[in-house]
């Protein structure tokens, strides 16, 4: 299994991920946050980058030893995903948003064939929603989805309810318990800040307001 505090201290140690209960951060769904979390700027890390794509191999193998192929999700999993087929000798292949609107108008980019078993790769999970989306558009082409692995997750009950519902398991490599953990201990937040980080998930919709 997947070591979630070192995955943690290794998103901290990049500025992956940012906290900032005084100044919070605006989210496209427009809820305020104290934390943002940003895991694109792990790829600049070449050894932190190698340590995450290894413990997400390390995932997949123990948890969906079924699987066919890796897909990835447009944008931030499509690197994530590539890097994890490759060491694991996988097909591999990408959603994008949207169909493409020009071309072939592809929204699955790559080769694939019906009743193969795909596992969704992601790289931050929050409410689930658009995580989902994918696995439909997955599904509609005759994929079978045997789960999702991402590198964080937040943990709301919203997305756990998701994934329940659509029968999707997922696994993350880290999470928000694991990630206020790892700050607590390295000093990088005060008790006070600690308390507003747990309330605010608590109830992440309306905090702030």
């Amino acid at each position: 299994m997947t070591n979630e505090k070192a995955v943690a201290e290794k998103l901290l140690q990049v500025n992956a991920i940012k906290l900032n209960p005084a100044q919070p951060f605006t989210w496209a769904s427009g809820w305020k946050s104290p934390i943002y979390c940003d895991n694109r700027k792990v790829l600049s890390f070449p050894y932190i980058r190698e340590f995450i794509k290894s413990e997400m191999c390390n995932v997949v193998f123990e948890k969906f030893p079924e699987a066919d192929m890796l897909a990835g999700v447009a944008t931030a999993g499509i690197a994530w995903g590539a890097m994890a087929a490759d060491q694991l000798k996988l097909p591999y292949i990408y959603v994008r948003p949207k169909p493409k609107e020009h071309g072939l108008g592809n929204q699955i980019e790559g080769f694939y064939e019906k009743g193969q078993r795909v596992v969704v790769i992601e790289d931050l999970i929050s409410t689930g929603k658009s995580s989902l989306q994918v696995v439909e558009v997955l599904k509609r082409e005759g994929l079978i989805v045997e789960g999702m692995v991402s590198i964080f997750t937040y943990g709301f009950d919203v997305a756990d309810k998701a994934f329940l519902d659509a029968g999707v398991p997922y696994q993350s490599l880290t999470n928000y318990a694991s990630l206020i953990e790892a700050a607590m201990e390295k000093g990088l937040i005060t008790a006070e800040q600690q308390d507003t980080l747990l309330n605010w998930r608590k109830n992440p919709s309306e905090w702030g307001r």
